[in-house]
């Protein structure tokens, strides 16, 4: 089981709920600043590279201080989602940000040649998480749907023709750090939930995507806000393990969404806001976990905020973390004691 491999040996209950974060964390400030003295040419390279470890470092111990099953390093080595990846592809340039809203810019990339993956993205960084942490580590890989469609495309026929290509890339990604010993990666598709009728690009590159992969290799899909209807019950024939999902912040209006046709995955069901500065009381968390009994049962439900928390303070993005731990450990025991009725979801495949 893809999940079970996920279970810590000293786990204190029967049931499981398996927690864990989207991805990105609040930078801690000296990061920042030793990042700007960088770009400034104020500080050697091996300064800069020496801060993105010691605050990988810092931010893996944190989720493990938090109590999560499986933890990431906050991406404290990345920018933006899609810059980050399009600086590593060649076939990608970059002429200056757009505007998107407000006062709010974009170094939105353009592909001017086909893509091309002449270099590793992520390898390295999972080695350096793997070795500082004592848990299981996750993987986020932004999907090739989100960029291609986040991009300027001046070379490629449509959308589908780019998205697919780049999911070849992001496939060899993936094989390099499953042999590095990764089991849990997760595909970032924001763009998804946000255009109509293009779950069939999505899925034929996640076909791409996990081609070949070992069976004991996890793969997530976490699609932000948006209007899941539109992707919805599609989304069940991606050829993924779990769809994780942002509900939280929309006090869950689209929970209906999963019910009909029956939820056959795992759903990640995020349970804290990502996008309030306030730490939800245990009891609200708890409530929010068996909102998702109302979809499926315990053993198809993964527990995590509804996206990543960069955008918060550091105090209340960690107290969001051990408050939700808490409370999925409190529901287990309420499972393991008979005191939660889950009857109306029943298994896949029943």
């Amino acid at each position: 089981m893809t999940r079970e491999q996920f279970r810590p040996d000293d786990h204190p209950n029967d049931h499981f709920l398996l927690t864990t974060v989207v991805g990105s964390y609040p930078k801690p400030k000296w990061h920042d600043r030793i990042r700007q003295q960088f770009e400034a040419g104020d500080v050697e390279p091996s300064t800069w590279e020496e801060a993105k470890d010691d605050a990988a470092r810092l931010i893996t111990g944190e989720h493990e201080r938090a109590g999560l099953d499986v933890v990431v390093d906050g991406e404290m080595r990345r920018n933006e989602m899609v810059e980050y990846f399009a600086h590593r592809i060649d076939g990608y340039e970059f002429n200056g940000p757009v505007k998107v809203w407000g006062h709010n810019y974009f170094d939105k990339p353009s592909v001017v040649d086909e893509v091309e993956r002449t270099e590793q993205w992520l390898v390295e960084e999972y080695e350096f998480t793997s070795q500082v942490a004592t848990r299981p580590v996750k993987v986020p890989i932004t999907g090739p749907y989100t960029l291609a469609r986040w991009s300027f495309n001046e070379v490629y026929e449509d959308t589908e023709a780019l998205a697919v290509d780049l999911a070849d890339l992001v496939n060899a990604e993936i094989e390099e750090l499953v042999e590095a010993g990764a089991r849990y990666v997760q595909i970032d598709e924001p763009a998804l939930a946000q255009t109509p009728d293009d779950h069939a690009i999505v899925g034929r590159a996640l076909e791409h995507i996990v081609a070949d992969l070992p069976d004991d290799v996890r793969v997530g899909l976490h699609v932000c806000y948006g209007d899941y209807s539109r992707i919805y019950p599609e989304a069940l024939e991606f050829p993924v393990d779990e769809l994780d999902v942002e509900l939280c912040n929309g006090d869950y209006e689209q929970l209906d969404v999963f019910t009909e046709p029956a939820f056959t995955k795992d759903i990640g069901l995020g349970v804290v806001d990502a996008h309030v500065a306030e730490v939800e009381s245990v009891e609200q968390i708890k409530r929010n976990i068996r909102k998702g009994f109302e979809v499926v049962p315990p053993e198809q439900l993964t527990v995590s905020p509804d996206c990543g928390l960069k955008l918060l303070p550091r105090e209340v993005a960690y107290g969001k973390m051990a408050n939700m731990v808490t409370a999925a450990r409190e529901i287990e025991a309420e499972l393991d004691a008979g005191e939660i009725d889950v009857s109306a979801s029943a298994p896949a495949g029943d």
